[in-house]
């Protein structure tokens, strides 16, 4: 079974704010897979397991806030009895541009809290993750604050693409593995002008939603 983890904090609140990246990324990725209605279960919003390509897939979105989003994985983790390398967390990153999306097999939290949470659980930096890039090189201000705001209506017209196209890596790592996936999440985008805030080809545009399953 591959399990899937868009990181991010519920709430209205929150719904549009640059540290819930990962969870549009995952709303798109249920709809795609035609999702059944979520269940309310260890910490969690939980979609599946889905069938694709021969795989079982679980979608997940911990509801314990960012900081606390170790103990809602591990429970699935436990539960499930995945493998590390059967794990994709997907999260925001302020160290990237805007829009700019990034594979790795494994590596630190790099910082993120989300992140040093489910290491610190696993007890290992060994799991694939997908980094969405959210650009805090702008006006300095505290980190925590600038992740917990809304997107600017710059990023927001440019948000549906960047989602499209991570959301192609999370399938592409779901049915074909971590070094295809790596291949397409790390080269540059369609379009891509060297802006960190355009130049994104704008495909379909998704219907991203809120926190609400």
């Amino acid at each position: 079974m591959k399990l899937v983890v868009g990181l991010g904090n519920p709430g209205v609140r929150y719904a549009w704010t640059r540290h819930n990246a990962g969870w549009h990324v995952l709303d798109l990725l249920r709809q795609r897979l035609g999702a059944p209605k979520s269940s309310l279960s260890l910490d969690s919003h939980a979609w599946g397991p889905i069938p694709v390509d021969g795989e079982r897939v679980l979608l997940l979105k911990p509801m314990t806030y960012m900081n606390l989003s170790g103990s809602a994985v591990m429970k699935a983790f436990r539960f499930f009895d995945i493998g590390l390398e059967d794990l994709l967390v997907i999260y925001d990153d302020a160290a990237l541009p805007f829009g700019r999306i990034r594979l790795r097999a494994r590596g630190s939290a790099g910082g993120h809290k989300g992140m040093v949470s489910i290491i610190a659980h696993l007890g290992s930096l060994d799991f694939p993750r997908l980094r969405i890039g959210i650009d805090s090189s702008g006006p300095q201000k505290d980190l925590a604050e600038y992740v917990t705001e809304a997107f600017s209506p710059e990023e927001l017209a440019l948000l549906p693409a960047v989602v499209e196209r991570a959301a192609d890596v999370a399938l592409v790592w779901i049915t074909r593995g971590t070094d295809e996936a790596m291949r397409e999440a790390n080269s540059p985008p369609p379009g891509a002008s060297g802006s960190s805030k355009g130049g994104f080809e704008k495909k379909g545009q998704p219907t991203l939603r809120d926190d609400l399953p």
